[in-house]
């Protein structure tokens, strides 16, 4: 019997795993995906909140601010991509300016530090290129972005060197308590666990509800974002934000870590889960607002578009705790902003446990450092040198939009990759202008080798997400 099941792997799920790898535990994660991080997290904003948004009185505005805090150190232990370019919150009228002092002050009384109001010169100095009928913005420097999928591929690399256990492809089907704990009936087999974390996203209700529990209801809350050519890279240089809505931050402009803007979300309560769909209504609604706050960017610059799921409870909080039905533990409702929580989230999961009679005893073998593979793109010149010397597949570009090499695909599948999307959201290979047109062939071709598949087999992210056919049904025209 495992001590504890994680069930999800997303960030929270994954950054959890990571934690109680600091400890003598026998844990393993269950994903129903081919990777981790293929759900939610890969459609995430990347966006660190400096913790001025949430109300104090809520469980996500009291973890937000300390998880935050503890981007800096996770960054020195896991070597993902993560920077604080600082947030502007704008306000385009005087009728807004109150609205501003309330976040200011909100800020404040949380302890989110340096928070102050720019005025229509400050705004227009430091950010030209914004709309000039922009009057004012509350500044928020620790706010940050971060690639999120390589974060949560960083954390359970992590944790699985320290021991716990990965299985992907490993839907939880049935909950069923049994003597000292709890049975999740899988595809792979039962997995038996003291406990049982409910990290299951837009699922989570369904999977409490395994066990008749219906403390929550989770409304996914859809929203369409927009990746913009390269070509504007440092148009805008921080987080903007306009006046949040009772649903929603807003429409924003991302400044992301690898230097794309990205432009979004739209905010649209769905009853289907799955529903990943962009639609001309969402362009017009983000590419109309952004408009008015900065002119430059138009909807003819987009190079991709994708659509995620917030996990939306009825509560409007996080819903973290024990159940009545014992051992199973809710770790659902994490949206926004449940990926600037997700390490105080972790921590907060680990006081629960201990609460609920969980020992902890520090794993005296626990290793914090996971070192990553080396972007070429980011070194300089003798750096570049340098790796080709090393090793020779780093001198031979797969994607010339991102310039990745050999070198660093073949580092992604020493990392996990297992798809596609496995290499890209290591690599960037295929996130570029062209969107894998030149290089997704040999990522293929690469994917195949190192894994015994045939070609056909690689898929983009698994299941049946196939991108060619075997060579007779081609032939047969099927």
């Amino acid at each position: 019997m495992y001590d504890i099941a994680i069930i999800g792997g997303g960030v929270v799920g994954c950054a959890i795993a990571r934690e109680l790898s600091r400890y003598r535990l026998r844990a393993v994660l269950l994903e129903r995906l081919e990777e981790v991080a293929f759900g939610t997290t890969k459609t995430n904003s990347g966006i660190i909140h400096a913790g001025h948004h949430a109300s104090p009185g809520t469980l996500k505005g009291r973890l937000e601010v300390r998880g935050n805090a503890l981007y800096d150190g996770l960054r020195k232990d896991l070597d993902f991509g993560f920077r604080r370019i600082g947030e502007l919150v704008v306000a385009r009228e005087e009728a807004e300016l109150p609205a501003l002092e309330r976040l200011k002050a909100q800020g404040e009384a949380k302890g989110v530090p340096g928070l102050e109001m720019w005025d229509r010169e400050r705004l227009r100095r430091e950010e030209p290129n914004l709309s000039r009928s922009l009057i004012a913005a509350l500044h928020a420097p620790t706010a940050g972005v971060v690639n999120p999928y390589e974060l949560t591929f960083a954390l359970i690399e992590n944790a699985t060197a320290n021991g716990v256990e990965l299985r992907v492809l490993s839907p939880v089907e049935a909950i069923e308590p049994i003597g000292g704990g709890l049975r999740l009936r899988t595809p792979g087999g039962p997995v038996e666990a003291r406990f049982a974390l409910n990290c299951a996203g837009v699922f989570s209700d369904e999977v409490a509800g395994m066990l008749g529990l219906k403390d929550f209801t989770i409304k996914p809350r859809k929203g369409e974002e927009y990746m913009l050519d390269k070509r504007l890279q440092g148009l805008v240089r921080k987080l903007i934000f306009p006046l949040p809505t009772p649903t929603s931050k807003g429409i924003l402009i991302i400044p992301t870590f690898d230097g794309t803007l990205m432009v979004g979300p739209t905010a649209e309560d769905t009853d289907d889960r799955l529903d990943m769909a962009t639609t001309y209504r969402g362009a017009d609604t983000v590419f109309a607002f952004i408009r008015r706050i900065c002119p430059s960017i138009t909807e003819r610059d987009t190079i991709t578009e994708f659509a995620g799921l917030r996990p939306v409870s009825d509560t409007d909080d996080f819903v973290i705790g024990p159940t009545r039905v014992k051992g199973f533990i809710n770790v659902a409702g994490i949206q926004s902003p449940g990926l600037t929580a997700a390490p105080a989230i972790a921590e907060h999961v680990l006081a629960v446990l201990k609460d609920e009679g969980l020992q902890l005893s520090p794993n005296p073998g626990f290793k914090a450092r996971t070192p990553g593979t080396p972007h070429f793109a980011a070194l300089d010149a003798a750096g570049q040198e340098r790796l080709v010397a090393a090793d020779p597949r780093f001198g031979r570009v797969v994607c010339r939009c991102e310039l990745v090499t050999e070198g660093e695909v073949h580092g992604a599948i020493d990392h996990g990759a297992r798809t596609l999307d496995g290499v890209k959201f290591r690599t960037r290979a295929g996130m570029g202008r062209c969107q894998g047109g030149f290089c997704t062939s040999r990522c293929m071709d690469i994917l195949a080798e190192r894994l015994g598949k045939r070609f056909h087999e690689v898929t983009k992210r698994g299941a049946d997400s196939w991108l060619a056919l075997p060579m007779a049904d081609a032939a047969d025209g099927h």
